[in-house]
């Protein structure tokens, strides 16, 4: 399979630059600078991405590229410009006219294949304290804008390019068409990678690498479990066994219903109702990391005594994602260390079982697409992202039955509200959080002192940076009415207007 290589020097928007090659149906791997893999036939480019650093540190990223330069279509991006100036005979200073945000591309080249269709003043988005004041003598530049002369250039008779702005964040209005043109015009790529053809793919390995095997999964009700769960039903049918474990802090008929949705998808799920357990063990819990320790362990336990009820099981599958595994690689050094809450808890250590994991190379949003092509129904894979430990770190104090019940009731009828306004598309994640705080109310002539819950949305496109939606107003006090109305135990509704970063999208 033909592929384009990112090599990372730690930016920010590296995995968007993977979704924008993506995007054009060009398969792509993110690798670390300093732990990239052997360059093979497959390889049809390969693109350096930002860094925080400057090339002028002492402590900057380094790499050796005899084996790309010159031998494969190179595109350096910010950093990945500067360095190829910089250590090839160029100048790199920091700049007096430091570039952030918008800037306009005075000049470009457009006989040239890089700017092929990129028009005259086409809009930018620099990022860079550092700017290229002298370019190597074999270097032509392709780009200028007002404060940057060198913007983009080429190494001559050397299929080398390089752009000090980055054409994979929204603000360059045409960074799609410029990737376009080096993946296909100067890479040659065919741009065949489709969520049909990696359904094929990835069905055909997974019948070769589990033959006559069985496979167990954890199913949580989500998008990666369940795509996951369809493509490893369909490589190796029966034996793929499916267990969805109700650990009391699902949403409302969380668990009836997603069972339901699972039998109409022909998988063979075991449900386990587990809820008096986990309620059980996390009494008096408070301390959030203590909570979701005792969550994940509990899990263990329970998903170990329904596995060893099936006979011969040899595999663990999980529905990791490819933002997972690069995020569990360090670019300041190689490390195969998985987070903890990417693999579930050393569970296939104590199983002694092996671990298959069909989306390791797919985004979230690409998961989607394999899903519809999959044939997975639109309200599954439609779904807002849910934490692993479910409600128990949406209540922010020590978990009751009681505790879940209303935050089951209150997070139902602000989901149900969400899709009532044909608000629930256009939102990445909401939920509810019940406050350790009591506040004082009054219903009917009696006095009250109740439960308070902050409502949460947020749009985002990975998870990894979210800002708060701006729902209506009149949206806001039909919900708040509705809660405080028919959720007994609840008197005061407050709406989270935080972003992330600074703050996380779930409060513990």
């Amino acid at each position: 399979m033909e592929k384009i290589l990112i090599l990372d020097f730690g930016s920010q928007y590296t995995q968007l630059i993977g979704r924008r090659v993506r995007e054009l149906n060009v398969f792509c791997e993110i690798h670390p600078f300093n732990h990239f893999p052997p360059i093979d036939e497959s390889v049809k480019g390969v693109i350096l991405s930002g860094s925080p650093f400057s090339v002028r540190d002492e402590k900057g990223p380094r790499i050796d590229l005899s084996a790309i330069k010159g031998k494969l279509p190179l595109l350096g991006v910010c950093y990945g410009a500067q360095y190829l100036a910089h250590f090839y005979g160029g100048e790199v200073a920091a700049s007096d006219s430091r570039e952030y945000g918008r800037a306009n591309l005075k000049w470009r080249d457009n006989n040239n294949q890089l700017f092929n269709q990129i028009t005259e003043n086409s809009q930018v988005w620099m990022s860079h304290g550092d700017t290229i004041v002298r370019l190597p003598e074999n270097y032509t530049v392709l780009a200028s804008t007002g404060d940057v002369e060198y913007a983009a250039f080429q190494v001559v008779d050397e299929p080398t390019y390089a752009i000090q702005f980055h054409p994979e964040v929204y603000h360059t209005t045409e960074g799609t068409q410029l990737l376009q043109n080096f993946l296909v015009n100067i890479c040659g790529c065919s741009q065949n990678w489709t969520p049909d053809s990696f359904v094929e793919a990835t069905v055909s390995q997974l019948r070769q690498k589990l033959g006559n095997d069985k496979v167990v999964l954890g199913l949580s009700g989500g998008v990666d479990s369940s795509v996951a769960g369809v493509l490893l039903h369909r490589a190796i049918g029966s034996n793929l066994t499916c267990i969805f474990v109700d650990n009391g802090l699902l949403r409302k008929n969380e668990f009836a219903d997603v069972l339901d949705s699972y039998k109409g998808m022909g998988l063979n799920v075991i449900g386990v109702d587990a809820r008096e357990k986990f309620w059980n063990d996390l009494k008096g819990i408070t301390d959030p990391e203590k909570k979701r320790k005792t969550i994940g362990r509990d899990f263990i336990e329970v998903f170990d005594v329904e596995a060893h009820k099936i006979q011969n099981v040899k595999w663990l599958a999980q529905g990791t994602i490819y933002p997972d595994v690069i995020e569990s690689v360090s670019v300041n050094g190689p490390s195969a260390t998985i987070k903890s809450h990417h693999n579930v808890g050393g569970l296939p250590e104590k199983m002694n079982l092996k671990v298959v994991e069909p989306l390791n190379l797919l985004f979230k949003d690409e998961v989607r697409r394999v899903g519809k092509a999959l044939g997975i129904k639109d309200e599954l894979l439609g779904r807002h992202p849910f934490p692993g430990p479910g409600l128990g770190i949406r209540i922010l104090s020590d978990v009751t039955p009681e505790k879940v019940r209303m935050l089951q009731e209150a997070d139902a009828i602000f989901t149900q509200a969400l899709r009532d306004w044909d608000l629930y598309n256009k939102v990445w994640q909401a939920g509810v959080m019940l406050l350790p705080v009591q506040s004082v109310g009054v219903m009917g002539d009696e006095r009250t002192y109740e439960n308070v819950v902050a409502l949460r949305a947020v749009a985002s496109t990975d998870g990894m940076t979210a800002d708060w939606v701006h729902l209506p107003y009149e949206f806001l006090a039909k919900v708040s009415n509705d809660i405080i109305n028919k959720v007994r135990g609840i008197n005061r509704v407050v709406y989270d207007i935080s972003s992330k970063p600074p703050a996380t999208i779930e409060w513990e």
